[in-house]
């Protein structure tokens, strides 16, 4: 279902979300106090518009109060990220929150924002395990010590069927999808046979994925 949404802070965060979520086939209204960073993004969204996001009389006046989300990615300048989250939160706008910081976080959660991202942090995590988990893509974790990874199969991987690697059995590794160049294998069955250039999406404990590649 198409949905409205307002991206308040344009940076490189904000420009981003943005875009892709106007490719996604929704309408978006982009606003920020930068009148460069509403030009260059502009073209790529439903409507842009420069004004000081801080202001609820200006978020209202662009009629803010009628957007089913808002995705508040204003971090560098926390008093104008606490403004907009709260005035759009006594609009009753579903409010998603960037934050730069612990305590920016704890700030943006006692709001009421639905969801506060710290995407530094993410990326933190993401390059950590990079270290660990041979031929990471992607990592995205989902309790302490267990995540679920993109990776790269490593070479002795390639030819073989998913039933003969036993990746549950001897890692406790499961395997949920398996994409093939554009094409995207969910739960793949387990006489799929890895091919190279696959990518395998499996979900385990990290000391499973240490051992890949052993």
């Amino acid at each position: 279902m198409k949905e409205q949404v307002i991206v308040v802070g344009l940076g490189r965060f904000g420009s981003a979300v943005a875009r892709e979520i106007e490719a996604l086939g929704h309408e978006v209204l982009a606003v920020d106090v930068d009148e460069a960073a509403v030009n260059d993004v502009a073209p790529d969204v439903t409507h842009a518009v420069q004004l000081d996001a801080s202001d609820e009389g200006a978020l209202r006046a662009v009629g803010a109060a009628d957007f089913s989300t808002a995705i508040v990615g204003i971090a560098s300048v926390t008093e104008a990220s606490i403004f907009a989250t709260m005035a759009l939160q006594e609009m009753g706008v579903r409010t998603i929150a960037k934050a730069g910081g612990p305590l920016h976080a704890r700030i943006l959660g006692q709001l009421g924002a639905e969801r506060v991202v710290s995407p530094e942090q993410e990326a933190g995590a993401r390059v950590a395990h990079s270290f660990t988990i041979p031929g990471i893509v992607d990592y995205l974790a989902v309790g302490p010590r267990f995540g679920i990874a993109r990776l790269v199969p490593p070479p002795t991987f390639v030819g073989r069927a998913l039933r003969e690697l036993d990746l549950p059995g001897r890692l406790q590794l499961t395997p949920i999808a398996l994409r093939r160049g554009d094409r995207v294998i969910v739960n793949p069955p387990r006489d799929e046979v890895v091919r190279d250039g696959d990518e395998l999406v499996l979900v385990g404990r990290d000391e499973g994925f240490a051992r890949l590649g052993e």
